[in-house]
């Protein structure tokens, strides 16, 4: 009867608790009442103190995790996935060259670390997936070695999680062993990917934290003692590392952050050992270790990044001109201040960094044909203009004719309102517009922009344009009033249309090189019509002049530009990939990713059905018994006197808790998403199955299973034993192994698991007999499109011309195809029909087939011809001005100038076809 009384005492974390005598046979607590925030039914779970039993099998699992995670590690010898771009990444560490990318560095600096160390000189570029490390001697093991060992670590962090919860060791042994045969977390902690990293640093936020509660949940005795600062500055360190690889760990923060604010609630019910003194003592400690210590570590990382990455590269177009002036190489000389009638300048965009007002002897293939207007993201002669004013300076003999007519007089300022006409002087011909629709963004508001003229051409109305200055965007009193270097933003209105140069994120086809479009838009949006002067050079401005350059930023500036450049970037996400997927989709299993394929051998993603729905069935009770809870609550019983009971809803629900904030943030994200963003809440489901498993087979007595410990043993190794299996037959999968057809479709338990069978042989034998290649995957062609926009019904044509001479063939061939704009091929009809209607273009494209000795050609199944790996928005994707667009795209845009349609149209992209293996978050992407 004591026994039960005890039990049904009102202990619970989560409120203060009278610590009282409880006498046998009486529910009501005798003695005095002291109120503290000691939880009940909590001992202490020192890991430091385990037995030594405990740490001998310790060494076992880690033993068998680092057999199941190193076997095999080479293969395959060539790239995989995101190994594209992490990879790629470590290159660009090696060689210093600033790159973009959406995830911070702390994951990208180690792999980077761990292929120097190796011997990696970052010559090897990564370009293309299935491309070979062999011969280039590129040290890819020793790279994969690093998150291949943090793979392992996750299984030692586990069991020791689990046991500082208050599970049995053959519990602890259980989540480790799920977590050794888990195929999905073998696959990822295999390649130089960053989930790895990303695993392990969660896993150990989770362990230190947890250590940290069982302190804190001891009492008043535990505060403030060594071990509780020791775990609680550890779990700060978890967090700075664990968000310094991923954003996702934001969700860990947001989890810690919670459960803290419920340990400080719980305090401010004590008010018998808990002082306002001491509750802000624990208030501070907490704000130190969980905010400044990981804020301070993340930083840090930023400050070795920006450290590593000094030179130029393809992502400083990502950042402001301030930022690019810290690179070596872009930095520039101070600058005359005065921008006056005659000054030669460069004048940089504003808003797209797609760079500087440019012009090449190059014209426009439709339109008014004339000499092409772009913006260009490179430092170049065909940036500058010189400023004459609309009439020519006045001398003592009549107007002073003559380009350099400005040189010979007195400097005279550029005013608000000022009239002018720039002057290329590379081409003689001045920027001009006119009532003519651009090649490309063909909309009513938008005019052409080009150069015309030639020399000794004194131009025409459409040349002239009005310096508007944008005070509120201008810095300083004199940049208001006149055209300062760098510190005055203005606009230049056309005087003949009203219109105002403008440039979006909308490039030009290959005939424009790709260069960002420049057109005059009647009635553009602002941050698209801003401009300003950063080059300037004028006779008359000598070294007495007054001088100005960019303000150096500072690291505090770029790190603040840096985390809005990723944040924008990685919100920007939002094209379908072949092998993306959505988060409903992601606790039932229902699709994995195609990682790489070559030599009738694949990997894909995919998890261990056996754990994966297991841990899925462990949320889902969960949830079951909190809803029954809250209902007996509302009605009235009194469930929550039961100690167990307490315990059970607080420590899964801590963990199911952990789980819900590493999975649901994902549904409002319309971004790229993957099965691998379920990693780390698939962590934290398996930590709370084994917890509801050792609840019912250990903790809770009134099932009759904890006084029969061999039943829960059993069915531990009875669920291990299955979950083996099930691992062993989608090894193929993870490994890159051989396999067969038949053994590939008798596992495929779902139809939308779309890993492809037909891929491999149908006898192992057939292995032994052909040797895997080594180079990079075939390359497929793509689909050849219109290149002619003023013609609706253009036709491509195709020839395939003959190999070159040193290409090993047996024989050679040509073969000359008519397409449409579709890719449809054109009969001979058809051909005939459209001679003289529409433009011919001629595309050359190489294929090579492998043919036996009957003449039948031997295909290498649909999963080994991988193309050039697509361009990584995360990483790789041009600066905010790379949206290709298509030359037909103008003409389906409504005649209106809505910013919202303008946009549409910049963010409008081509997306690749399905099926082969690709970098995740690709589009025309970042996250990935």
């Amino acid at each position: 009867m004591a026994q039960k009384d005890a039990l049904q005492a009102q202990m619970s974390y989560g409120q203060a608790n009278p610590v009282t005598t409880v006498s046998a046979g009486s529910s009501k607590p005798s003695g005095s009442k002291r109120l503290e925030y000691t939880s009940k039914g909590v001992t202490d779970n020192d890991i430091f103190l385990l037995p030594s039993s405990d740490f001998q099998l310790l060494g076992l699992l880690t033993a068998v995790a680092a057999l199941v995670r190193l076997f095999r590690i080479y293969q395959p010898s060539s790239v995989v996935f995101d190994e594209v771009h992490f990879g790629g990444f470590a290159s660009k560490y090696i060689k210093g060259r600033f790159f973009m990318d959406v995830h911070p560095p702390l994951a990208k600096l180690l792999l980077t670390l761990a292929g120097w160390l190796a011997g990696f000189d970052g010559d090897f570029d990564f370009k293309d997936i299935g491309k070979d490390y062999v011969e280039p001697g590129v040290p890819y093991v020793a790279m994969r070695l690093l998150p291949a060992l943090m793979g392992v670590m996750t299984i030692p962090t586990i069991f020791l999680t689990l046991k500082a919860t208050g599970c049995r060791t053959m519990t602890a042994a259980m989540g480790a062993g799920l977590i050794i045969f888990e195929n999905g977390l073998l696959t990822q902690s295999r390649l130089i990917l960053l989930d790895s990293p990303l695993i392990i640093f969660t896993a150990f936020t989770a362990l230190a934290w947890t250590c940290f509660t069982n302190q804190h949940e001891q009492g008043p005795s535990k505060a403030f003692d060594l071990s509780w600062w020791f775990w609680l500055t550890a779990t700060g360190l978890g967090l700075g590392a664990t968000v310094s690889v991923k954003w996702v760990g934001l969700f860990t923060i947001a989890w810690v952050g919670s459960l803290t604010l419920v340990q400080l609630w719980v305090l401010i019910g004590d008010t018998e050992t808990v002082t306002l003194r001491i509750w802000f003592k624990h208030f501070l400690a907490r704000l130190f270790c969980l905010v400044i210590i990981p804020a301070t570590f993340y930083m840090s990382l930023f400050a070795i990044h920006f450290v590593c990455l000094v030179n130029p590269g393809d992502g400083d177009g990502f950042m402001s001109s301030e930022f690019q002036a810290t690179l070596n190489s872009k930095s520039m000389q101070d600058v005359p201040a005065d921008v006056v009638l005659g000054s030669r300048v460069s004048i940089r965009h504003h808003n797209t960094h797609g760079g500087y007002l440019h012009s090449h002897n190059h014209m426009y293939p439709t339109g008014s044909k004339q000499q092409q207007i772009t913006l260009y993201p490179h430092k170049d002669e065909n940036n500058v203009w010189l400023l004459e004013n609309q009439t020519q300076p006045e001398g003592l003999n009549g107007p002073i004719m003559g380009l350099n007519a400005w040189d010979a007089i007195d400097p005279v300022k550029i005013r608000d309102g000022t009239t002018l006409r720039l002057y290329h002087s590379v081409t003689d011909r001045r920027l001009h517009s006119h009532d003519v629709r651009p090649p490309v963004s063909e909309a009513d508001w938008q005019n052409e922009v080009s150069a015309y003229g030639y020399e000794g051409f004194e131009g025409d109305a459409n040349d002239f344009f009005r310096v508007e200055i944008v005070k509120s965007m201008s810095d300083g009193v004199a940049a208001r009033e006149y055209v300062r270097t760098i510190e005055t933003k203005f606009r230049l209105i056309h005087i003949m249309t009203g219109c105002a140069l403008f440039s979006h994120k909308v490039k030009l086809p290959d005939w424009g090189f790709d260069q960002q479009e420049v057109t005059c838009a009647k009635q553009g949006t602002l941050p698209n019509s801003i401009w300003y002067v950063e080059q300037n050079e004028h006779p008359k401005l000598g070294p007495e002049a007054e001088k100005v350059n960019y303000k150096n930023p500072g690291f505090v500036g770029k790190f603040w530009e840096l985390q809005k450049v990723m944040w924008t970037t990685n919100a920007g996400l939002v094209e379908s990939h072949a092998w993306d997927s959505r988060p409903p989709s992601w606790p039932i299993l229902r699709r994995g990713i195609n990682f790489w394929g070559k030599d009738h051998r694949q990997i894909y993603l995919i998890g261990n059905p056996i754990i994966w729905w297991s841990s899925t069935a462990a949320i889902a009770i969960y949830f079951i018994f909190k809803a029954l809870a809250v209902l007996r609550w509302q009605r009235g019983y009194q469930d929550y006197e039961n100690i167990q009971f307490k315990r059970f809803d607080y420590e899964i629900g801590t963990s199911v808790l952990g789980w819900a904030f590493h999975y649901f943030p994902f549904y409002l994200m319309q971004r790229q998403l993957f099965l691998h963003h379920y990693f780390p809440a698939l962590y934290f489901a398996i930590i709370a199955l084994c917890q509801v498993y050792d609840f019912v087979t250990n903790r809770i007595g009134g099932l009759g299973l904890k006084e029969r410990p061999a039943i829960g043993r059993s069915g531990i190794a009875a669920f291990l034993a299955i979950s083996i299996v099930a691992f062993t037959l989608y090894t193929p999968l993870s490994y890159g192994n051989p396999w067969t057809q038949s053994a590939c479709n008798k596992v495929k338990l779902l139809n939308t698991w779309d890993f492809d069978c037909s891929t491999f042989h149908t006898d192992l034998g057939q292995y032994s007999r052909s040797s895997p290649s080594t180079g990079s995957a075939e390359q497929t062609a793509a689909p050849v499109s219109s290149a002619s926009s003023d013609q609706q019904s253009s036709k491509d044509l195709n020839v395939t011309p003959q190999p070159a001479a040193d290409a090993p063939s047996l024989s050679r061939s040509e073969k000359v195809e008519y397409r449409d704009q579709d890719g449809n091929i054109l009969n001979e009809e058809q051909v005939a029909a459209l001679e003289g209607k529409v433009s011919f273009e001629t595309r050359y494209e190489t294929r090579t087939r492998v043919i036996d000795a009957n003449g039948n050609e031997i295909v290498d199944g649909p999963v080994g011809a991988d193309g050039f790996a697509p361009p990584h928005p995360d990483v790789d994707r041009e600066p905010e001005t790379a949206a290709e667009v298509s030359d037909d795209e103008g003409r389906e845009s409504p005649a209106t100038a809505s910013p919202d349609d303008d946009f549409g149209k910049e963010m409008s992209v081509e997306r690749a076809d399905g099926g082969k293996p690709r970098p995740a978050s690709e589009g025309s992407e970042a996250t990935r």
